[in-house]
């Protein structure tokens, strides 16, 4: 499908209109945002140059769709599907595209589509489980001027955003946001900080979240439904920062993964309830499962010391050391507390490869 907003006279309206939305106050949920001074945005090696206001028309082009279909047996099919489509951003001349990593994890096949309907083959370039990013690029020539990127740190409460999707104006919403504050997820999941912003929306996965000055500032996660931090609890969409990728990003496109050693991971994932911290699923084949750890299984502690959550959790198995470390556990299987070893794997190990030809 072609799309209009390609065309100056549109991209202008379009522009005149983000202006207009900018200025609206915030809805009731989250009050009237305040005045917020911004420092300039860095300009790392994947910034282009940047303006204090949103070029309609460079963003929607470096917007595509993308599609991915996972090798054979994927591990992560039973989760993630065997077909996946969601946002990715160019941020790189020459094709580079970040979008969210869960997209393409174990992908056999990737293609991406642009804003004037061309589909170009793609390949993965790079995937970072700490993050939750990933990084393709086109296998043909795709010279797309890139989106700046932003300074997720200075993002304050309240402040308006863009979510914008591959799909043009039905796929872009005004939110706002509602909270910046650590986040956990049950696969062994950790960000020090994401962004949450209200109201929630569909169309998330790997969209891009723009600010006033046009910079992409996060990659689209998850809907969540408690996007703000204290009451009321309203729903929203959970955002990976993007000043997470800045450090990593040289490594990523050279290497294909960060140059840190991987942390250990299980192969488990573990819900909070009540004060508890219960198994929900083991990998089939993994760490934990090779261990005797059982759905139902309530992990009491990482060796003597406890855990009643999934932040205690993981700060305590990682400080263990590097993947590959045997971590200690303390289970309640039942009515009896066990302790099992778990020799820990990187995690990109279990993933299946992607076909060769």
């Amino acid at each position: 499908m072609l799309h209009t907003y390609r065309t100056p006279m549109f991209a202008a309206a379009l522009a005149a209109a983000f202006c207009g939305l900018f200025a609206l106050p915030a809805p009731s949920a989250v009050a009237e945002a305040p005045k917020v001074e911004r420092a300039p945005v860095a300009r790392p090696a994947f910034d282009g140059a940047s303006e204090d206001s949103i070029d309609a028309e460079r963003l929607y082009g470096a917007l595509v769709r993308v599609q991915a279909v996972a090798v054979p047996d994927a591990r992560t099919s039973a989760t993630l599907g065997q077909e996946r489509e969601g946002t990715g951003t160019v941020i790189g001349r020459g094709g580079v595209i970040l979008t969210i990593g869960y997209l393409i994890v174990e992908a056999d096949d990737v293609k991406v589509t642009d804003s004037r309907g061309r589909t170009y083959p793609a390949r993965v370039l790079a995937y970072d489980h700490a993050t939750g990013l990933g990084l393709i690029k086109t296998s043909v020539p795709f010279d797309v001027p890139p989106v700046p990127l932003g300074n997720s740190g200075k993002l304050a409460d309240r402040e308006p955003v863009l979510v914008a999707g591959w799909g043009g104006i039905p796929d872009t919403a005004l939110a706002y946001v509602a909270s910046r504050r650590p986040f956990t997820g049950s696969w062994e999941y950790m960000l020090d900080e994401a962004i949450f912003t209200v109201p929630a929306t569909t169309g998330w996965s790997g969209a891009a979240l723009v600010d006033r000055r046009g910079t992409i500032v996060g990659v689209g996660s998850l809907v969540v439904r408690d996007a703000t931090a204290q009451e009321p609890q309203v729903p929203g969409n959970m955002f990976v920062p993007i000043d997470a990728l800045k450090p990593i990003i040289d490594d990523m496109v050279r290497t294909g993964r960060r140059k840190d050693a991987p942390r250990p991971w299980l192969g488990l994932a573990a819900d909070e309830f009540q004060g508890r911290l219960i198994v929900s699923r083991v990998s089939p084949d993994g760490p934990a499962e090779a261990a005797g750890v059982k759905v139902g299984d309530v992990i009491v502690g990482v060796g003597r010391e406890p855990v009643r959550s999934q932040a205690e959790f993981y700060r305590k198995v990682w400080a263990r050391g590097n993947a590959g470390t045997e971590i200690p556990l303390r289970v309640l299987q039942d009515v009896d507390v066990r302790d099992v070893r778990v020799r820990s794997i990187d995690r990109v190990q279990y993933f299946r490869p992607a076909t060769t030809y």
